[in-house]
């Protein structure tokens, strides 16, 4: 083992060929000719003195020495982004980049927080993934981004969360449906109609199909779609009544009502997630704060939640096992 022969080249190499899961796009990425990338991960594998990947038809995989010197080198790429960040914070107070992956519905709430902050910080740079559930979770798994945000957040390994807004579910119908004139409707009336539904997994289908057990009930006509834009537009045309998030629904929006159902109050949380294993960078503590400062002024107050700075605490605390310098 020849880690003396070890640079911050290699590192990045290897992590960008992990991240893009092929050695040409990484290249690409990094500006580099493909032979070169393949020779780095020779000289890498070299120095560590085990094999790192294994690459067939399926594509490529970490060896169980790989995902040990991936991880070591995301957390020592990190720390040397997260001092570049501090230097250029002591120099200029607002500079830094992080990374945010959001599910799907978190596009209609997110935006009215990151609208702001990028007009107080300019110069951050910030990016944006959104992708549904399942498309997160692998980020999340993968360590890809800094900070996630799910509204039913996954059973969480080394990573903390906090809530930040409620997320109440309603049923929707168009605005001529028959149902929608009714002061209320029953539970047996809805059932006879079709439901238009979000994919298995997702946070909402996942609290509505809880519910429905717990209630013994079980939809007769249903109708996937691929999202909560599809839903709202197939609901106002009439091809069936839905379950949505109440944040979906535009202010003034024409040709969908909200049907009351007694005994029907569903409820989720907005919530930010971090890793506690992977170092957080200067910019995206920095968003964290502003979030939890600016909230009611971005966002309904009536639905605000503040554990954005209990998150915080939680961030500076060490984990389980590890050493604290005295």
């Amino acid at each position: 083992m020849k880690l003396r022969h070890l640079t911050f080249r290699l590192l990045e190499v290897f992590t960008q060929v992990i991240k893009t899961g092929s050695i040409s796009e990484a290249a690409r990425q990094l500006h580099l000719t493909q032979p070169t990338v393949s020779l780095q991960l020779k000289r890498l594998s070299e120095a560590i003195g085990e094999p790192l990947l294994e690459i067939d038809r399926q594509g490529i995989r970490l060896t169980d020495t790989g995902q040990i010197v991936y991880a070591a080198a995301l957390d020592m790429l990190g720390r040397v982004d997260d001092l570049q960040d501090q230097l250029h914070s002591i120099q200029a107070g607002q500079h830094g980049r992080f990374s945010i992956a959001m599910v799907n519905t978190a596009q209609y709430v997110l935006p009215r927080l990151l609208g702001p902050y990028s007009k107080t910080f300019p110069d951050v740079d910030l990016t944006l993934e959104i992708g549904n559930r399942e498309q997160v979770l692998q980020r999340f798994n993968q360590q890809l981004d800094d900070i996630y945000i799910f509204s039913h957040p996954p059973a969480l390994d080394h990573a903390a969360a906090a809530r930040f807004l409620r997320n109440p579910l309603v049923i929707i119908a168009a605005a001529n449906h028959p149902l929608a004139q009714a002061p209320e409707v029953c539970l047996n009336d809805l059932l006879k109609e079709r439901f238009l539904l979000r994919e298995p997994g997702s946070a909402t289908r996942m609290l509505f199909d809880g519910w429905l057990q717990t209630q013994g009930l079980q939809l007769n006509r249903s109708l996937q779609m691929a999202s909560n834009e599809a839903i709202r537009v197939g609901v106002a045309a009439g091809m069936g009544i839905a379950v949505i998030s109440r944040h979906v629904i535009p202010s003034g929006a024409t040709g969908l009502v909200e049907l009351t159902v007694p005994g029907f109050a569903l409820e989720s949380h907005w919530h930010f997630i971090v890793r506690r294993d992977r170092r957080l960078p200067h910019a995206a503590r920095r968003f964290l704060q502003f979030a939890d400062a600016e909230l009611e002024n971005c966002l309904d107050p009536a639905y605000v939640c503040h554990e954005t700075d209990q998150l915080l605490m939680t961030l500076a605390m060490p984990l389980e096992g590890e050493q604290v310098s005295a």
